[in-house]
């Protein structure tokens, strides 16, 4: 049994393990051979609204043979406040496993510790590793292995998506420049302790020349509403549009983890040009998903 709570303790190893089960997964889809999850009912704890990871982890749970079942905050006692380590003694002893999309990342962990059961974290607000994980297959599906290129993530560098890109760049030694307002750049004690060839920068256009990547995400994440407004007017500019991608290296990729909003991180034209990358990386969320949760069986 495994947990998936987040990539800064996950093993390069593991990375790759799930990295090439992904593949296999894809490939495989139309003519399943292999149903881990048979005669199990796994727990989907959402604080967060989602639409592509929610989609993902329930039509993967019913292909690899279980039964997933959706829980939001109100559905449960802990939307009433009851101790996460009370709601993961209990459900451990009821489900199989845990897929939880919240806020706090200790809830995540707390849950992993008290439960007995493999644990994902499908986003908190610390890291969001499905998704990075979805990115890099989608990038080594189409150009190869990223190590020793160039992304350059523009935007609100101090969230989640941004803190995942940081410890995949540590462990996958490709090269990552974060383009991002002062006020939104990530904690030098995070980059202290990633280690990694990373950069952070207030010029969008230097760290976007010569990328073989471009990535970037919404401005104004779940739980940052109140903030929205004061956001909008510093993000401002920091955005993927067909200049920025000029400075790019001629092939490289565009990528957004969804869901995008056009004119302000990413323009229109760029996202439609850019639309079989991003759509395909959304797909790939799928196909990531199995071979996570194939992973914590193992």
């Amino acid at each position: 049994m495994k947990h998936l709570l987040k990539l800064e303790t996950l093993p390069r190893t593991d990375f790759e393990k799930i990295l090439g089960d992904t593949a296999v997964f894809k490939r495989e889809r139309n003519q399943p051979k292999h149903q881990p999850l048979a005669g199990q009912t796994w727990a989907l704890m959402f604080s967060k609204q989602s639409t592509r990871t929610r989609l993902s982890f329930e039509v993967g749970i019913r292909e690899l043979g279980g039964m997933p079942m959706f829980l939001s905050a109100v559905d449960i006692q802990l939307g009433r406040g009851e101790p996460i380590k009370d709601t993961a003694r209990v459900m451990g002893r009821m489900v199989h496993g845990a897929v939880i999309r919240t806020f706090a990342q200790h809830d995540v962990e707390e849950f992993a510790a008290y439960s007995g059961i493999p644990t994902i974290n499908a986003l908190t607000d610390d890291e969001h590793p499905c998704q990075i994980l979805a990115d890099i297959f989608t990038y080594q599906e189409k150009r190869g292995s990223l190590e020793g290129k160039i992304v350059a993530f523009v935007g609100d560098g101090a969230c989640n998506v941004a803190n995942s890109w940081i410890w995949a760049a540590a462990k996958f030694n490709f090269e990552l420049r974060i383009a991002a307002p002062k006020k939104f750049q990530p904690a030098p004690e995070l980059l202290k302790r990633a280690g990694g060839h990373i950069s952070v920068t207030s010029d969008l256009q230097a760290a976007a020349h010569g990328a073989d990547l471009l990535y970037t995400d919404v401005w104004v994440s779940m739980g940052k509403e109140a903030e929205a407004k004061e956001r909008m007017q510093i993000l401002t500019g920091y955005q993927i549009n067909g200049a920025l991608v000029k400075l790019a290296k001629p092939d490289a990729l565009v990528m957004h983890c969804l869901p995008a909003y056009r004119g302000n991180e990413i323009d229109e034209a760029t996202l439609e040009a850019h639309a079989d990358t991003i759509f395909e990386e959304a797909e790939n969320r799928l196909h990531v998903q199995k071979a996570i949760l194939n992973w914590t069986l193992t």
